[in-house]
């Protein structure tokens, strides 16, 4: 039966990330990204239990305190981290697949909540399921915001088994705006292009990148020396031109990062810069690789003297 109107895009995604899922699976689209986290949270915890997930977690940090919710907040990417946090109450992992740390360790995660009873959520923002489907990897919801990658309109949507869905809040009053639902279902028609040109631009960058001599380091899962290539290749999907990785990059300057940020003229299109800690945070987008590499070559020199 065709998905009435107003529920096509969420359709959409979870027809992508179920592609392979071991169960028929359904979405719901919510108005911003923290809105379907919200809704997964406010129906799957209660006062008294415990949820471990990622340090900017907002609406955990912020929220679930007042309704009795405890939280340790870890590195996902660190699964000894997320093991140490787990407590006997926890009920929730709430996971990303990418992150400014590095890669997930989904099935790992798996097997975690699964011996503690918890449920593993996993926000996939930053993958798509062009990249990864946490739900073949033993996650039970997965979440996105959809600004970033699947279009280009602010929303949400959490895509799981019916049975889960079903018990999902959907009343929080925060439903994707009507007027969004169109253009959102129409960057789903090119998503795989959009994501496919991004991570083979980020890949190409990344390996440029990281032979500057200004560089101390390069964080991406693409590169072979990255802590979580072996990891990327096991759980990230494939085409003919091989395993997208991502579109993420963190540079890491000898010099300051700020700085290098400000020296920037190209980067603020598509793509965008963004400190971390003594790193920049390279979100890749449609610019040439060339122009992108000749950018941050030159800030570099300039900061080399």
């Amino acid at each position: 039966m065709r998905a009435p109107a107003e529920g096509r895009f969420a359709a959409a995604v979870a027809a992508l990330e179920g592609a392979a899922a071991p169960e028929n699976v359904a979405g719901q689209s919510y108005a911003t990204g923290e809105a379907a986290l919200a809704a997964v949270l406010l129906s799957f915890l209660r006062g008294g239990t415990h949820v471990v997930a990622p340090s900017r977690a907002g609406f955990v940090a912020n929220v679930l305190g007042r309704f009795g919710v405890s939280a340790d907040f870890v590195d996902t990417a660190d699964l000894p981290a997320v093991r140490q946090a787990v407590r006997g109450h926890t009920k929730l992992i709430y996971a990303e697949t990418l992150s400014d740390t590095g890669v997930a360790d989904l099935r790992g995660l798996y097997r975690l909540a699964r011996e503690v009873g918890a449920m593993l959520v996993v926000d996939s923002t930053l993958a798509t399921p062009i990249v990864c489907r946490p739900l073949e990897h033993g996650a039970d919801l997965v979440l996105h915001s959809t600004g970033l990658l699947l279009g280009d309109r602010e929303g949400g949507v959490v895509v799981g088994r019916h049975d889960l869905m079903h018990r999902l809040t959907k009343d929080l009053g925060a439903p994707l705006s009507p007027a969004d639902e169109p253009a959102l279902l129409s960057a789903m028609g090119t998503l795989t292009l959009r994501v496919r040109r991004r991570c083979a631009t980020a890949m190409e960058f990344a390996a440029a990148v990281a032979k500057h001599p200004s560089v101390v380091a390069v964080g991406y899962p693409g590169l072979p020396q990255d802590p979580g290539h072996h990891l990327a290749r096991q759980l990230f999907d494939s085409g003919p031109e091989g395993t997208r990785f991502g579109t993420r990059v963190i540079v890491t300057p000898r010099g300051d990062a700020d700085e290098l940020v400000k020296s920037l003229r190209l980067i603020g299109d598509s793509t965008w810069a963004v400190r971390q800690g003594k790193a920049v945070s390279f979100s890749i987008g449609f610019e040439d690789v060339e122009d992108l590499v000749a950018d941050v070559t030159r800030a570099l020199d300039s900061q080399a003297g």
